[in-house]
């Protein structure tokens, strides 16, 4: 199995709860800083260095999920090692926070290129060998768990590309759920709330003193059993679906469905459509506030 981003944080954390659970995991990462600059090998191998210390079965991968060379490396790296493919875990991003009218373009397409590209790429290349396993009459155990965030759902001040590209993702994870249903490969989402290198000026209140013996709410291993769970066989049926996680909560995201509507059955006037949105805003349920919004 893969999981990208996976030298640190939520990823490192995935990728060490699939070893404990017998996994072979490729660990992808390029040990980029949270903006995205720089580079290194150091992290991926570091946490393949940990699970072999811990008995597992793990190898380094420093491929771009961003580039269709990298993505299609990644996939390689987990058959040419491994033999096999099963799983395949969208976690890599970085953010470049600015104000909407302070975002350059330059903040807007590195993030959205590594969060939404980099989420489509290695996810096009490995249904690619999964439809072609499923065509050779070897129907696949094929799951992806795609790495989306509040953000997505609600927006967040402050992170106009950030929320563009992880609701991106959401929307991917459908497309995908449906495309790839007739090769055995189930895909779904995880909106997860934790203690990393890019929220850790958020949480930083929030860890338990180790002397008190309490739960560490934020830490990345409470969102990681879910994840583990979605890329088993236990799960299987299971495809479509988004899911928020954050501390020792699971909670099922029920997304865009209709509310309140009117059918004139012909063309309103402006004042019609007006009157008419207004009287369907009042009984509509309230959207959910954008996270930093006051």
């Amino acid at each position: 199995m893969i999981v990208t981003g996976a030298g640190r944080g939520l990823g490192r954390a995935h990728a060490r709860a699939y070893a404990a659970e017998g996994a072979r995991v490729v660990v992808n990462d390029l040990g980029v800083g949270p903006d995205g600059s720089g580079a290194s090998g150091g992290p991926a191998r570091e946490v393949v260095e940990e699970i072999r210390a811990a008995g597992g079965e793990a190898v380094a991968q420093g491929g771009d999920v961003a580039t269709s060379e990298g993505a299609a490396s990644l996939v390689q790296a987990a058959l040419e090692t491994y033999g096999r493919l099963d799983t395949l875990v969208n976690n890599a991003g970085f953010l470049r926070d600015r104000m909407l009218v302070n975002l350059d373009e330059d903040a807007w397409d590195a993030v959205v290129r590594v969060h939404l590209k980099g989420h489509f790429l290695p996810l096009k290349h490995a249904a690619a060998h999964w439809r072609a396993e499923s065509k050779a009459g070897r129907v696949p155990h094929a799951c992806v768990v795609n790495t989306s965030s509040g953000a997505g759902l609600s927006g967040s001040v402050g992170q106009a590309n950030y929320s563009a590209a992880k609701a991106g993702i959401l929307g991917l994870t459908l497309v995908a759920s449906a495309e790839l249903a007739a090769y055995g490969v189930r895909v779904n989402a995880i909106a997860p709330a934790a203690r990393t290198r890019m929220t850790e000026e958020t949480f930083a209140g929030t860890m338990a003193a180790p002397e008190d013996g309490g739960f560490d709410a934020m830490a990345p291993e409470n969102v990681s059993p879910l994840v583990v769970w979605l890329g088993s066989e236990s799960s299987a049926g299971v495809t479509g679906r988004v899911f928020e996680a954050e501390a020792g909560r699971i909670t099922v995201m029920e997304g865009w469905r209709p509310g309140p509507t009117a059918d004139k059955g012909a063309r309103w006037s402006a004042a019609e459509a007006g009157e008419t949105a207004l009287k369907l805003l009042s009984r509509a349920e309230a959207p959910q506030a954008v996270y930093g919004a006051r």
